[in-house]
């Protein structure tokens, strides 16, 4: 179950966002999420596990049907569903990198932006139909095996890929050391404060900049809180484990070996950036999400290059697999189950869930597909921020009515809880400028965000979506039938 959850969290943009933040930051700043990455383990294993192993659940959202009711399981697995399918089918997106750039490598052209497009849809397309076959067939058992094999491909091709980088620096690190300018605390920690600022603009500042001390401490603890207490995807992997104490031991270990493997891809990155610095090259890609990927394809030994290309795709299937597999079972059982057929014998619901999981594979398809071509019209887009973005939008509003599920015996209740979530969906839709961004795509803009309000950046979006949604959601009593202990 440990690989599996690594292979889950170490997706192909976390192969080509994470040194890809390296290469543009040249630092290693990123890190500092993971400090709540760690701190939000160790409390999900706490405040979350037992009670889905107490209620034996299969979909974590049949835990709110029994806390409040059938229309907050509904809002809160249809949100996840929504959610994940955007989430992953944009990741798709990531893995058609490799072969949009080997398709320049062979046919000696770069291609426009058609046969850019093109690629991308059929690489999608190949990936989304091999994993969906052995998804479909396996269920979750499949799952977890593959993605051992896929974690150990991962990481040994990623510590391949380093040593290759750091031999082909001439002079090694004492060549590194002089054209970064040596490293210093602020490479690995910053407060975010301005000193130029003062009172409430510094604060503002501070939110307007994605790794700091303060977003690795609060806002990376909701993000992992929220993605590995209240999805689906997460969550299954951790109730494969025989028991509660199984189920928490590799949660946590699955965060303490999140710390190395980001270093290690933060790390190819600025050695990335060093390498092209004493070799330049007039051919390498204008965005940084490619960086890593031309190195593989015009620098690496052939042998070499196909193991990395096969850790690309390997990240990219460990993912979707269990994505589908997520939403299959999150749409079986809370609406398969519930509303299409409420008397499904096993076999019935096994083959509602093998066709959920072929529709769910279309659709991601289609969102692959739309963001390859949103990425291709703006190509400055960074890979990080879309994979942890899209989840920062809806996944508070997910946290902060479980929290109130879980927190609390007799506040809380259908209504109030759908309100809460709408609330905060539509307070992290303001501080992120939501509306801004999607009238961006389109070459406008709704409105000037006022000097005062925050325009915060992906890591705080969960934690306060999550705060508001709570604070709202413990505003309604829970009916006497949903108190815990209540027949």
């Amino acid at each position: 179950m440990l690989a599996s959850l690594i292979a889950a969290e170490t997706t192909a943009a976390t192969f080509f966002g994470t040194p890809g933040e390296g290469f543009t930051f040249r630092n290693y700043t990123y890190l500092q999420l993971a400090i709540g990455t760690i701190l939000a383990r160790i409390l999900v294993s706490y405040i979350f596990i037992k009670p889905y192993y107490d209620y034996k659940v299969y979909s974590i959202y049949e835990y709110l049907t029994a806390r409040f009711g059938v229309p907050t399981k509904n809002a809160a697995s249809a949100v996840f569903m929504i959610t994940r399918l955007l989430a992953s089918g944009a990741r798709l997106y990531f893995a058609a990198i490799a072969l949009a750039l080997a398709y320049e490598m062979i046919s000696g052209t770069r291609p426009n932006q058609t046969q850019t497009l093109v690629i991308y849809v059929s690489a999608c397309i190949a990936i989304v139909i091999l994993t969906a076959i052995y998804t479909t067939l396996g269920g979750i058992k499949a799952v977890i095996w593959t993605d051992l094999i896929q974690a150990s491909i991962m990481i040994g091709s990623a510590l391949v890929a380093l040593a290759l980088l750091y031999s082909a620096i001439p002079g090694g690190w004492n060549e590194i050391a002089q054209r970064h300018g040596g490293f210093g605390i602020s490479d690995f920690f910053t407060t975010g404060l301005d000193p130029a600022k003062h009172g409430w603009q510094k604060i503002v500042g501070m939110f307007a900049i994605e790794y700091t001390i303060f977003a690795g401490l609060f806002g990376s603890t909701f993000i992992t809180m929220g993605t590995h207490g209240t999805d689906q995807d997460f969550v299954q992997r951790m109730l494969t484990a025989p028991d509660v104490q199984r189920s928490r031991r590799s949660l946590i270990l699955s965060g303490l070996a999140d710390v190395p493997i980001a270093f290690t891809f933060l790390s190819i990155g600025l050695l990335l950036w060093v390498y092209y610095q004493a070799h330049p090259d007039p051919t390498l890609p204008k965005t940084p999400n490619e960086t890593f990927c031309h190195f593989i394809l015009y620098e690496m030994p052939v042998g070499i290059r196909g193991l990395l290309i096969a850790g690309i795709f390997a990240t990219a299937m460990g993912s979707l697999s269990t994505a589908l597999n997520a939403l299959a079972t999150s749409f079986t059982r809370d609406w398969y189950e519930t509303y299409v057929n409420r008397n499904a014998t096993s076999d019935q619901s096994l083959r509602a869930a093998r066709w959920a999981t072929v529709w769910f594979a279309l659709l991601m398809i289609v969102v692959a597909s739309t963001t390859s071509y949103l990425v291709i019209v703006h190509p400055n887009v960074r890979i990080i921020p879309i994979a942890l973005g899209i989840f920062g939008y809806t996944y508070g509003s997910l946290l902060g009515v479980f929290l109130c599920g879980i927190f609390t015996k007799r506040r809380g209740n259908n209504f109030g809880n759908i309100v809460a979530m709408i609330i905060g969906f539509i307070v992290v839709a303001i501080l992120s400028g939501l509306p801004n961004k999607i009238a961006g795509i389109f070459g406008g803009k709704l409105y000037e965000q006022p000097s005062w309000l925050p325009l915060m950046e992906f890591p705080w979006w969960i934690c306060f979506g999550t705060i508001v949604t709570f604070s709202v959601a413990i505003l309604f009593k829970t009916g006497r039938e949903h108190h815990p202990g209540v027949a």
